[in-house]
């Protein structure tokens, strides 16, 4: 039997959180009505900008990231929600998740069949 594992650690998880695909978990996990505004509110028309010695860049929209200023416990909360539910995507991986740490492991007996296997269950976890 031959195994891989795929360890993931996401360099500055938080910021690769897509604001529309947690909005969208946010309303399938039942936060709909006032809640869900408000958080559409949190999340949407945000901009920032970089200012170095007096000089200011233009504005940017944020598309991407939850706020995670020390000892906030809501930054990593919607990023948990954001990807507890990668494990849907394949029904052949095993995962273990902890923190913004994703770890991947296959098993198969042959192992070209292993890393062909390997490759369209990390498409899908990917896409």
């Amino acid at each position: 039997m031959y195994s891989c594992g795929i360890f993931l650690d996401l360099c500055k998880a938080f910021d690769t959180v897509d604001h529309k695909i947690l909005l969208a978990k946010l309303e399938y996990y039942g936060i709909r009505g006032v809640p869900n505004d408000w958080f559409v509110s949190y999340l949407s028309n945000r901009r920032q900008f970089v200012s170095l010695f007096g000089t200011n860049s233009d504005s940017q929209p944020v598309t991407c990231g939850v706020p995670h200023v020390q000892g906030s416990v809501f930054g990593p909360l919607l990023f948990l929600l954001y990807i507890t539910d990668m494990p849907k995507f394949s029904n052949v991986l095993e995962f273990d998740h902890f923190a913004d740490d994703t770890n991947l492991f296959l098993n198969n007996p042959n192992i070209l069949n292993l890393e062909t296997n390997l490759n369209i269950e990390l498409e899908k976890v990917s896409q």
